[in-house]
């Protein structure tokens, strides 16, 4: 007989059993139910007590955990601790630099309209008086 068919064969017998157990639960009297009932929790709850708390242990390579706690005064500590300071100083260097690239270059672009504007009205035959007189923006208007 292989494992398989005897581990097929206990688990038939285990539903066998618990289907047994549960037929007959509904046959016993109240107060037998009732001291089952408050066994149960009480080694339910004593199980409980028992039972270990298991807090996952990380590894480092050479099989020691790694600690994180603030008091550590190790030289490599003080010097991790300076590199994040340092880059989280360095990224916000550069997203304001970024930010104040961005605005430059948004000035220069409005400046380099306004100057091809300027550069249009000053190369065409209107004269300037023209387009500040509001005859004159109707008339474009309509004339469109």
């Amino acid at each position: 007989m292989s494992r398989n068919d005897r581990e097929i064969q206990e688990r038939r017998f285990a539903h066998e059993i618990r289907a047994a157990l549960d037929a007959s639960a509904d046959d016993l009297p109240a107060g037998v139910a009732e001291r089952l009932a408050a066994a149960r929790r009480m080694a339910l709850a004593h199980k409980k007590a028992e039972a270990p708390v298991r807090v996952p242990q990380f590894a480092t390579p050479a099989g020691h955990a790694p600690s994180f706690d603030e008091e550590d005064d190790s030289a490599l500590h003080r010097i991790g601790a300076w590199l994040r300071r340092g880059a989280l100083v360095w990224t916000l260097v550069a997203l304001g630099a970024g930010l104040i690239g961005i605005y430059h270059w948004q000035q220069q672009k409005r400046v380099e309209e306004l100057a091809d504007i300027d550069a249009a009205m000053l190369l065409d035959d209107l004269p300037p008086t023209a387009y500040a007189d509001q005859g004159f923006h109707v008339f474009l208007k309509r004339g469109q």
